[in-house]
């Protein structure tokens, strides 16, 4: 049984190209690199050895005796109940208890005594969270008849899927399951039979020792060893303890990997620091209803993961959405940050994961000054360098278009477009491995290294933020730096985009005009307005105040853009500045944003 739901065809048979069995003939977008392009010699050994390992696991456990392995001794019950910190929509619950599941954006119908796992799911993303059971923590909002619910559709996944299969045992969804499981195990426990309370402890028993087998690889380790460790604190007795011990016994050394010294993310991604650090306050949770203190690897991490979170919050309450992560929502943020006793994240100011943040009392600007993560880390990394965020009061007014791997059809806004940073002629400084090689090793981001420089100086009442990287030299010979100097006392922020040839290309390139785009994209929501001089444009927030950007730019436009909101697609705008650099020669491309006044055109 395929978990997106039947076949449509026999499974002897191969789907056409771009076509995934199971999603109503639902067509892949075709990926940005294509199978035969170059991928560096680096990337090779990844292929060979995921090609060598893949179909022996496939082949090991899809044997039809595997699922005997994954026993244990039988739990007889269920010994704590960890609290997971993020916040639920209830509604979302009371549409299952109806029969009605919406999830990434789709809808599906199936009302009891139906399920939804003997059907096709309208689309990936929407099969990745119901496998994943993202339904069932709201679903426990809904008092018995949700408990009764969450074990009848419980115990039909597990009849549906007992054995394993590629999809519904992915590691990284199993992981989500066996975690949404876990916190919400007792409560099933409570209004089911005795028979169903054992099944269910069998179930989640073989989830977590599965977790524990390869593959999986390194990028997503410690969120998998975290889901097993809060399987093994709700598990009673025996059964529970072995599952716990192992996994605490391996999360210290997953965590090192994954949590710099800075607190911030391997991958880069501000949401992906976040998620694990709810996860780790989950599993803090758990440990200390069985009077158990966490490992000291876990709070160090959760310390860490929580300095960060002070720094990668903006004003507005959200993230920086960069890096494959998107802003999260106030109320997730705020619940991660509930256990912590420092200042107000408007006071944070410094460096972290790469994104460097200055502020002013009225504004504060997020800059991406490091390179993109690479190999497997890199699976939502964005080719974006220099990219910025800018928030005025409380209003983000500059961002990106919010990409995150749950958009995972639109791997183009990965690329320097999809963000507020300059664009050089039609290359890339990198792009996501498509093709087959995408689907073996997932659409990480390749291409040649990216080396950034960056220098802050604090001065009296102001800040500068110079950073420099050369992922233009390569094809036009070109070094971009991006100039920032924030004036504090007057919240204003002056820029310059410096284009210049890099020390001993002007006899290796040729001598051409290169085709420069500067993008801002617009929150959505954001109003703009271009002023009579054709060189400023008003800028209006949700809060109504005004703020004016300008430029000495050739060519300012107001453009449409898009914005991916958790997954689902939004119209949005774009300030857009072109011309063209000479590649033997420096450009230089001045902007600024300053408070509107009482009314009127800038002079």
């Amino acid at each position: 049984m395929s978990p997106l739901g039947p076949f449509t065809r026999p499974e002897a048979d191969a789907p056409p190209p771009g076509e995934i069995p199971g999603l109503r003939g639902a067509p892949m977008r075709t990926p940005v690199r294509a199978a035969g392009a170059a991928t560096g010699p680096g990337l090779w050994p990844a292929v060979a050895g995921r090609l060598l390992t893949r179909q022996l696991w496939i082949e090991l456990y899809g044997l039809p005796g595997y699922s005997l392995t994954l026993r244990g001794r039988p739990a007889q019950g269920f010994a704590a109940t960890p609290r997971d910190f993020r916040p639920v929509d209830p509604g979302a619950g009371k549409g299952v208890v109806g029969g009605r599941f919406v999830l990434a954006g789709s809808s599906l119908e199936a009302a009891a005594p139906e399920d939804p796992w003997n059907r096709p799911s309208p689309t990936r993303a929407f099969a990745v969270e119901l496998h994943a059971f993202a339904w069932l923590p709201s679903l426990m909002l809904q008092g018995e008849r949700g408990g009764r619910e969450g074990v009848r559709l419980t115990l039909a996944w597990a009849a549906t899927f007992a054995r394993w299969s590629p999809f519904a045992w992915d590691p990284a969804i199993l992981a989500r399951r066996t975690f949404n499981l876990a916190c919400a195990a007792r409560r099933l426990g409570q209004v089911a039979t005795e028979a169903e309370r054992l099944r269910l402890a069998d179930i989640l028993g073989r989830q977590g020792r599965q977790l524990l087998r390869p593959p999986g690889g390194l990028a997503g380790k410690a969120e998998r060893l975290t889901a097993v460790a809060v399987a093994g604190c709700v598990l009673s007795g025996p059964p529970g303890v072995a599952l716990r011990r192992v996994a605490l016994r391996r999360l210290p050394g997953a965590l090192q990997r994954t949590v710099g010294d800075d607190g911030g993310h391997a991958s880069r991604s501000p949401e992906a620091g976040l998620e694990l650090l709810l996860d780790l306050l989950t599993l803090d949770d758990a440990l200390s209803q069985l009077s158990e203190a966490a490992p000291e690897a876990v709070r160090a991490a959760i310390q860490r993961l929580t300095a960060a979170l002070r720094v990668q919050t903006l004003p507005d309450g959200r993230l920086v959405a960069m890096q494959g992560g998107g802003p999260s929502t106030g109320a997730r943020v705020a619940a991660a940050r509930a256990h912590d006793d420092a200042p107000p994240s408007e006071s944070a100011s410094g460096l972290v994961a790469g994104v460097a943040r200055i502020r002013s009392p009225l504004l504060t600007i997020a800059a991406d000054v490091a390179p993109p993560a690479r190999g497997a880390w890199s699976a939502a990394a964005c080719a974006q360098p220099l990219a910025l965020e800018i928030v005025c009061g409380k209003d983000r007014l500059v961002t990106g278009c919010g990409w995150t791997p749950r958009a995972a059809d639109r791997q183009g806004l990965r690329l320097a477009p999809g963000h507020s940073t300059l664009a050089l002629g039609e290359a890339s400084t990198g792009e996501p491995l498509g093709g087959w090689k995408g689907e073996l090793l997932g659409h990480r981001l390749i291409g040649r290294p990216l080396h950034v420089e960056v220098h802050q100086r604090d001065g009296e009442g102001a800040v500068w933020l110079e950073a420099e990287h050369d992922g233009w030299v390569h094809d036009f010979g070109l070094l971009h730096q991006r100039r920032l100097y924030l004036d504090q006392r007057l919240d204003e922020l002056r820029a310059e985009e410096r284009l210049h040839p890099a020390p001993g290309q002007k006899d290796v390139v040729r001598a051409i005009a290169a085709p420069y785009a500067v993008r801002f994209q617009l929150e959505p929501g954001v109003q703009a307005s271009l002023a009579r001089d054709r060189r400023s444009i008003l800028l209006r927030g949700h809060s109504g105040r005004g703020w004016w950007f300008r430029t000495d730019g050739p060519d300012v436009a107001i453009e449409p853009s898009v914005h991916i909101d958790d997954g689902l697609t939004r119209r949005s705008l774009q300030i857009v500045v072109r011309g063209s650099a000479r590649t033997d020669s420096e450009t230089k491309i001045r902007w600024k944003l300053s408070p509107a006044g009482a009314g009127g055109e800038p002079s």
